[in-house]
């Protein structure tokens, strides 16, 4: 999967609506939901003073996964960040900053990168942590056997030998990453990459004990118990209706660590969410659109533009959805301003491409991804109806019916009834709503099940490659049946010929996404989220990221609080 993140994640977290891979998740704490960050400007080193260093919140759904190769939600990476540290992990101002790497080296021609490992982090068992626990974890992440979906997905054309190994190809053991001693590690890259660096405290690559793994077998990562930690915090709890983690006090850091406690309850509806706020017994809670207006002029309300974007995915394995007009219709009836105006009233942006605004700049004149490109799709129900039964001949049928995969939270049906309502103003057109947990909208997704589905994705890395890399032909997070030889070419030269080739390498991406939205039209934007929250004042130094997990909270305090 904050992004990842390094968002990305409010009133949608809040909505918790949504496949987000790194993938956005339901939340209202963590993973998704996000990002008015609790006070991530206050950064000077306090000591909390005398206040309760517990911090209470809320999701809005369960945690799917605890296994950092199986993770593929922004819920889960959420805490697997806050519970273990990688080589790196992100600071509050989302930069990274040694985590068990003391530093690194990198070669001349960018393909070796060798890290220095510190010598005082241990495992919560007490188990020290080594470059071996690295190359056990990226092994087992990408071996076929173990069903990874991010494994293969990240690592393959970066970390030497990843695809090979992932199609059954080569041997595990031939993974471009050794330990040369307990504490360095070397990595091989198949070709040079630039946000390597970042790629490091995302949460596939996290660490892994492995005779703590193999000794708990099918029953590692399902319950506190079988769970360990290298990082900040720890679980005490965990159940489907929430979950607590205490300090780590064996943390090589733990002395900057000052939260003795997270408090996580499980909270769907919106309305039950304030009232816990309202009575004290949470300290941040996302907003939906109803309760926006209500709360706006309150000191503690807060708004955060995040780099999180919602779609609909289109099964292009459906008939219907094979056909391009169709989905061009389908991009064109929806009306996103009034979408994001009325049903959100977040600060949510309409959607307009595959890449969000603020989050990649180019190279050489630092101008916006996003204005360079512009909107590459506009509402205009006219020429949806147009599209639409232009399909329809193409097809020779007078009527279509397509199932909507979408969320079991309070605002995610809000969301879905709106877009049901649009959809349907293409003459013919019935849309048949299915709203499902968070988890099996994640198990659908991955088998394909759907033909519509309201989906997210944050990034795992700042890099435009995170957003546009997901739709080559059989991407581990494509799921959408789509295959264009032109686009896997783009998408390739950008990282690989052109991958020292910064300018060039942007250019290519920019016709990409023309290519994917435009002549293609593989997926229906929706929005770019915005978070819409609440936080209690006495709540400092939670940092907000774009990537990963949405949270850091390693440097969070409570000051003031009576």
């Amino acid at each position: 999967m904050k992004k990842a993140n390094w968002f990305l994640l409010v009133l949608l977290l809040a909505l918790g609506m949504f496949l987000a891979a790194c993938s956005g998740g339901d939340s209202d704490g963590g993973s998704e939901e996000a990002e008015g960050s609790g006070d991530g400007e206050d950064t000077e080193e306090s000591s909390g003073g005398d206040s309760e260093q517990i911090l209470n919140i809320t999701d809005t759904a369960e945690i799917p996964t605890m296994d950092s190769s199986m993770a593929t939600d922004a819920v889960a990476f959420q805490w697997l960040g806050s519970t273990t540290d990688g080589l790196y992990r992100l600071d509050l101002d989302a930069n990274p900053e040694p985590g068990i790497a003391e530093d690194h080296e990198e070669s001349e021609d960018g393909l070796t990168w060798t890290f220095n490992l510190r010598e005082d982090a241990t495992w919560s068992n007490g188990d020290p942590v080594t470059a071996h626990d690295f190359v056990y974890a990226w092994q087992r992440a990408v071996n076929p056997d173990t069903g990874s979906e991010y494994g293969p997905y990240m690592m393959s054309g970066v970390i030497e030998n990843a695809e090979a190994i992932a199609a059954g190809d080569a041997e595990v053991e031939d993974l471009g990453v050794e330990a040369t001693d307990d504490y360095t590690l070397e990595v091989s890259l198949e070709k040079p990459t630039p946000y390597f660096e970042s790629l490091t405290a995302f949460g596939t690559f996290l660490p892994l004990n492995e005779e703590f793994v193999e000794e708990h077998g099918e029953d590692y990562a399902l319950e506190a118990d079988t769970l360990l930690s290298n990082g900040p915090f720890k679980f005490e709890e965990w159940g489907s209706e929430g979950w607590k983690l205490v300090k780590n006090e064996d943390y090589w850091d733990a002395d900057n660590v000052q939260l003795e406690e997270i408090n996580v309850d499980v909270v769907k509806e919106t309305s039950a969410a304030v009232n816990l706020y309202e009575t004290d017994e949470i300290d941040r809670v996302g907003l939906s659109s109803e309760f926006v207006d209500e709360y706006r002029s309150s000191e503690e309300f807060r708004v955060e533009e995040e780099p999180t974007l919602f779609y609909l995915k289109m099964n292009q394995e459906n008939e219907i959805l094979g056909n391009v007009n169709a989905r061009k219709a389908i991009q064109k009836v929806i009306d996103r301003q009034a979408m994001v105006d009325t049903i959100l009233n977040n600060g949510s942006l309409p959607g307009v491409g595959d890449i969000p605004q603020n989050f990649a700049m180019h190279p050489e004149t630092e101008e916006d991804f996003r204005e360079i490109n512009g909107d590459l799709i506009e509402t205009n129900v006219e020429e949806a109806q147009e599209l639409w039964e232009t399909a329809k001949e193409e097809l020779d049928i007078e009527e279509a019916e397509l199932g909507y995969l979408g969320g079991d939270t309070e605002v995610a049906q809000q969301m879905d009834a709106y877009i049901k309502d649009q959809l349907e103003q293409l003459d013919g057109l019935t849309v048949n709503v299915q709203s499902v947990p968070f988890q099996e909208r994640l198990d659908r997704d991955t088998e394909m099940d759907y033909d519509l589905q309201n989906s997210g994705w944050g990034p795992d890395y700042v890099d435009p490659n995170t957003f546009l890399n997901m739709w080559v032909t059989d991407g581990g997070n494509n799921k959408t049946g789509y295959s264009s030889e032109e686009y896997d070419a783009l998408i390739e030269e950008a990282n690989d010929e052109l991958a020292l080739e910064p300018v060039d390498r942007f250019e290519n991406f920019l016709e990409a996404e023309k290519l994917l939205i435009e002549e293609d039209a593989v997926i229906a934007p929706l929005y770019q989220r915005a978070a819409a929250q609440l936080w209690k004042p006495y709540v400092k130094d939670v940092g907000v990221n774009p990537m990963g997990p949405d949270y850091t909270y390693k440097y969070a305090h409570i000051d003031g609080k009576e």
